[in-house]
């Protein structure tokens, strides 16, 4: 009916319907016309005006206002609009504009705030800026910042007032490079600033992380002896830390004359912020014992700077301060939340169940905090309960960060029958709209392998977020089913099956097709992807693009990429990367560190580690010892594990089972056995690290025994610790009882084989001379073997001289690898130990046609004591 009546409009008026029709038509519809036919019908309106009203009703504000200047009619017409929208009659003087702007506030609306602003126009009360103010500042909360920007500029003279509101406005809409320009554009046409337009303009500084306009902001206010503002010094505080300058953020503190709660505050959660607990609870400190105005932003920054610490001292002495200060009562939720956090990350949870029982009053942050805080301690059922009984309060209802919280729990902990019961919920509730939890159901179902159900809910999202792509991308890379993904290649399937070209696919298309950008952590992804497929080209595009739009500053993006160097072989790349990084962190050095080590580049991997910039974690020394057991210097070995015992890295499994590798590597299997009995955690890595040591060291009996006392110990095996048994009994000689473990992985222990047990068990028959049982054994595998199971055997042919099958082995690697040259030299070798010399030579020559070449060996010399 709408669009019938629009085009009505457009006739001339002699072919218009008569008004008394109009009416007839539009008032029980309650319609409204646009605008360009709200300008039409108004002639028709005045022609006749008894159904002045009825069709008046149907125009906005604006029209009927200026329609009231030809017809009194339609002057009372828009004096019922105001009425109708506001209760309140057509004002007379500016000071029932003021009046009804206040009741706009009571009753905020887009209708509304333009009925007040006819009523502006009509009477001319432009130049009253109070009362402009106070219009734009309604547009801008409605969400029509062009309605805000518009009056802004009709107003010719304009005061600091005016202009701290548009910029407030450009903030609240999230514009912040446009409330920068203005504050330029407002210092540019000479208008006086004030304190409260620098703090305006700092709020959007440091929504853009821009420290260098910060800083010429603060100089601009020390020569404009503003910085003895206190509102003014705490805007500087918070923004410098921010921005990651905490030692700027530090030298406005001291500064400052006067220090209020605020100040405080602000210096509190800024060290915090900028990962410096310790100085947080030093300020908290003094805090207390000067000027004793803690209030509950204190306490709730105080408390989890000390869980941060794990300062569990601390952390009772502030609870304590908390009560005595009365902060834990009813109004001040905010630290009876940090304190349920700071027990639950000590396991205390009875401690955090008495602290939210005695709340008389909870948020939804509390409940948050008690479903998480209860599956993070094993609780995962309870803290269902809690979200069951939470529906039924009826005051707190579960919010988006509940619903995320709680399907990051199903998946984490595998328990995707619960996840799909919440996925139900939200279905249910009408949410399947929004996006954050989308993105975690899609996590949710690529962790528990539902990778139909992720790619259905990823179809059929009608708006996707970066996150979304940044979690397929990563699935897509970390899962590795690398015989499916050609098939794969040109559909956005589950990111968890390390699809790494689909990642690649997924980020093209995301690029081409989508209305939302990349980020940093979409191309630590695609860069990831680029490294695991090798694939050389792709990735120094992506390093390019990372430099064309300064996402290479990035510090993961950085790491990222001297890891993707390193598995190209790349180690001058890696290199330029690390030197010419910014804001290099310990995870930089690491990554550097291990690039080297990939690239036998040992000596320069522990010169490097000499020169270490940070205090070195356990994956630095895990690193370090990896390399020590490659060159088997066992004294630099000795070093590290000094190292590890000063700084208590010993009870770190990591390190114990690293330094499990590097003695029985050094040949000092009794340091080995001795670290692994005295390691407080034995992790399934510690125990595979010890069958591996007995394997090496050919005492295939005694890796049994170890493997034994795993499974009493209740630890599920895993597929490396198989590889490593299954080695043990190889190089023992224990062909039946390797068979046996083989036989019974699935089982009996629910581990899948896969190849490299396949070569375990090709090797561990070939040594023993079983060379066609080993052949038969690959022949009737239920998949295709790869080229390191046919290797194998080929390795076995060369140790027994075995010529036809070597042959035969032989040609069926060449076919699969090339360019492998090993190949090629161990059929020679096969020729050479039967004596056929022509045919040697002859390969020889094949060898040489090809330009393989032979990786060159190298060997380190410890000179020292060992």
């Amino acid at each position: 009916m709408r669009k019938l009546l629009n085009v009505a409009c457009t006739f001339s008026l002699s072919r218009f319907p008569t008004p008394r029709k109009i009416s007839q038509y539009v008032s029980p519809l309650h319609l409204h016309f646009c605008y360009s036919c709200q300008k039409r019908i108004i002639p028709l309106a005045l022609s006749c005006t008894k159904h002045i009203p009825a069709i008046t009703d149907c125009l906005t504000p604006v029209v009927v206002l200026n329609a009231s200047a030809y017809h009194s009619s339609a002057c009372q017409s828009f004096d019922k609009m105001s009425q109708r929208f506001l209760g309140y009659s057509l004002a007379s003087d500016i000071g029932h504009v003021h009046e009804l702007i206040r009741l706009v506030r009571e009753k905020p609306s887009i209708v509304n705030a333009t009925v007040v602003h006819a009523m502006v126009i009509k009477l001319g009360a432009m130049s009253h800026l109070s009362a402009v103010t106070s219009l734009l500042m309604i547009y801008s909360r409605e969400k029509s910042f062009s309605s805000s920007l518009v009056l802004f500029r009709e107003v010719l003279h304009k005061d600091v007032v005016l202009w701290n509101a548009i910029m407030t406005a450009c903030i609240e809409n999230n514009l912040f490079d446009a409330a920068v320009n203005l504050f330029y554009e407002m210092f540019a046409v000479g208008n006086a600033f004030d304190s409260t337009s620098i703090v305006i303009l700092l709020s959007a500084l440091c929504n853009m992380k821009d420290l260098r306009q910060v800083m010429v902001v603060h100089a601009l206010c020390v020569k404009a002896a503003m910085v003895s503002d206190s509102i003014l010094g705490n805007a500087l505080i918070g923004v410098y830390a921010k921005c990651i300058d905490l030692n700027s953020s530090e030298n406005v503190f001291r500064e400052m004359g006067f220090k209020d709660t605020v100040s405080w505050n602000s210096i509190i959660s800024g060290c915090f912020y900028n990962n410096h607990p310790k100085k947080s609870l030093v300020y908290f400190k003094q805090m207390v014992s000067t000027v004793k105005q803690v209030d509950s932003v204190s306490l709730s920054s105080a408390i989890a700077a000390s869980a941060f610490l794990e300062n569990l001292t601390c952390g009772l002495g502030i609870h304590g301060l908390g009560v005595k200060l009365c902060y834990t009562e009813t109004h001040h939720i905010s630290v009876s939340n940090s304190l349920i956090s700071f027990y639950f990350q000590y396991g205390n949870v009875d401690a955090a169940k008495c602290v939210f029982e005695e709340m008389e009053f909870k948020d939804v942050v509390t409940w948050n905090s008690m479903i998480n805080g209860l599956a993070l301690n094993g609780e995962i059922f309870e803290s269902f309960c809690l979200l069951h009984k939470m529906q039924f309060i009826g005051s707190v209802k579960p919010d988006t960060t509940t619903l995320v919280s709680i399907i990051s729990l199903t998946a984490k902990f595998m328990l995707l029958r619960e996840g799909k019961a919440f996925h139900g919920y939200i279905l249910r509730r009408g949410m399947e709209y929004n996006i954050p939890l989308m993105n975690s159901l899609v996590n949710m179902y690529l962790n528990g392998g539902n990778v139909k159900k992720a790619e259905n809910i990823l179809i059929n999202m009608p708006n996707k977020d970066l996150i979304t792509w940044n979690t397929m991308i990563s699935g897509y890379s970390q899962n590795g089913r690398k015989t499916e993904a050609q098939a794969l290649f040109k559909k956005l399937l589950a990111q968890q099956n390390q699809h790494f070209r689909m990642a690649l696919e997924a980020f093209n298309l995301m690029r081409q097709t989508s209305l939302v950008s990349h980020d940093s952590i979409t191309l630590v992804n695609v860069i990831s992807a680029c490294g695991c497929l090798e694939l050389a080209h792709e990735g120094k595009l992506i390093h390019g693009l990372a430099l064309k739009t300064s996402t290479g500053k990035d510090v993961r993006v950085q790491n990222v990429l001297i890891t993707m160097y390193a598995r190209f072989s790349d180690s001058v790349s890696a290199s330029l990367v690390f030197k010419l990084g910014h804001d290099r962190n310990l995870c930089t050095w690491n990554c550097m560190i291990s690039a080297l080590a990939q690239n036998s580049n040992a000596t320069e991997a522990i010169k490097l580690f000499r020169t270490l910039e940070f205090e070195p974690d356990e994956i630095s020394l895990a690193t370090i010892l990896s390399i020590c057991t490659q060159l088997g210097v066992i004294r630099q070995g000795k070093q590290i594990h000094g190292h590890a015992i000063r700084f208590g890295f010993v009870k770190n499994s990591i390190i114990s089972s690293a330094l499990v590798d590097m003695y029985s590597s050094c040949g000092r299997l009794d340091i080995a056995l001795l670290v692994f009995q005295k390691s407080p955690v034995k992790s399934v890595e510690a125990w595979n690290s010890m069958i591996s040591a007995y394997g090496l060291h050919s005492n295939g009996q005694k890796a049994i025994e170890v493997f034994n006392g795993l499974i009493k110990c209740g630890i599920s095996p895993t597929k490396a610790t198989f590889v490593n048994l299954l080695t043990a009994c190889s190089h023992s000689g224990l062909v039946d009882q390797g068979c046996w473990y083989y036989d019974h992985m699935l089982p009996s222990f629910g581990v899948q084989p896969i190849t490299d047990h396949h070569v375990c068990i090709v090797d561990m028959l070939g040594r023993s001379g079983k060379l066609h049982e080993a052949y038969d054994f690959v022949k009737d595998m239920p998949t295709q073997p790869e080229s390191g199971v046919w290797g194998s055997l080929l390795s076995a042919c060369n140790y027994h001289g075995n010529l036809k099958l070597g042959k035969k082995v032989a040609t069926i690697l060449f076919s699969l690898k090339p360019e492998n040259v090993g190949y090629y030299v161990s059929l020679a070798n096969i020729y050479v130990a039967t004596g056929s010399w022509k045919e040697a030579m002859a390969l020889r020559d094949v060898i040489d046609n090809k330009k393989l070449v032979k990786t060159a060996g190298y060997s380190f010399i410890d000179v020292g004591l060992g």
